[in-house]
């Protein structure tokens, strides 16, 4: 690869990280805050193809992770990514890489997108809910399944769908746009 094309990686990288930090200030706070990181994680990997997506997403962690305020509520720090909620920032990532693999193994068709999205939305709540309900019994005692579930998962399935169709509708415009039809 020639320097040119390395370059627009790295800005397109940057640009998808950035994306999903000023989406994460998009918030709803309850105790798993209602954020449009969802969208942008999915649009990222949907623009920018599995490879440059899903280091898009670890950008925005590892930005987040020193301290940068670009998570929700204009937070930011390790202590962020070591408590509830930071199984969900381990979810992006393995949402993204499930995307890359769907794409790499089936194309770049928008039903393989489409199935990746929902997959991988099932992948973030498998991680951000196991990692939640640890954190949540050593720090405040037992929690039942069905509780965290209630919590952490079902109040966002329909808010998720949501994101993931217009991630789709923003992927395609977008992509049609950069030439990645």
């Amino acid at each position: 690869m020639n320097k040119t094309g390395k370059t627009y990686d790295l800005v397109y990288i940057a640009l998808g990280a950035v994306m999903i930090a000023v989406c994460s200030w998009i918030s709803i706070p309850t105790a798993i805050p209602f954020t449009m990181q969802t969208f942008a994680v999915f649009a990222a990997v949907g623009i920018l193809g599995g490879k440059r997506g899903t280091a898009a997403v670890l950008v925005y962690i590892l930005m987040g992770a020193v301290g940068l305020p670009v998570f929700a509520g204009f937070t930011g720090g390790a202590g962020i990514l070591l408590g509830t909620t930071g199984g969900y920032f381990m979810g992006f990532v393995f949402s993204a890489l499930f995307m890359w693999g769907m794409e790499r193994i089936f194309g770049k068709r928008q039903i393989v997108l489409l199935l990746s999205m929902i997959v991988g939305l099932c992948i973030c709540y498998l991680f951000g809910t196991l990692w939640f309900m640890g954190v949540y019994m050593k720090t405040s005692g037992a929690v039942g399944i069905g509780a965290v579930l209630g919590w952490c998962v079902i109040p966002f399935i329909i808010p998720d769908l949501l994101k993931i169709g217009l991630a789709m509708i923003v992927s395609k415009r977008v992509s049609f746009y950069l030439g990645r039809q």
